[in-house]
């Protein structure tokens, strides 16, 4: 399967410990000196139906990435998620 980065942003991130659904992909951080991808980032759950602005983004390490289906990435969190205030977004 070859896939395109924009088509992350439609792809729902799950983990698979949990089943707990994390959102979809809004970015993507990659190291330009090593030319790899090193996370993926969705954003946080609205507060008060998005009224109170949002929780911070969950950023989502490549090595923790379990599988990259058609619709969905599945993803191995051990312990707490790592989060980071709302930056630009790529998508």
């Amino acid at each position: 399967m070859i896939s395109c980065f924009s088509e992350l942003r439609y792809k729902e991130v799950i983990d698979v410990h949990t089943g707990f659904r994390l959102g979809y992909v809004c970015d993507v951080e990659f190291d330009d000196r090593e030319g790899c991808v090193t996370s993926l980032v969705t954003p946080g759950r609205p507060r008060f139906f998005g009224l109170l602005g949002r929780e911070d983004d969950y950023v989502l390490p490549w090595k923790s990435i379990v599988r990259v289906g058609s619709d969905i990435v599945l993803v191995e969190i051990k312990g707490e998620f790592a989060r980071r205030k709302p930056q630009g977004r790529l998508f």
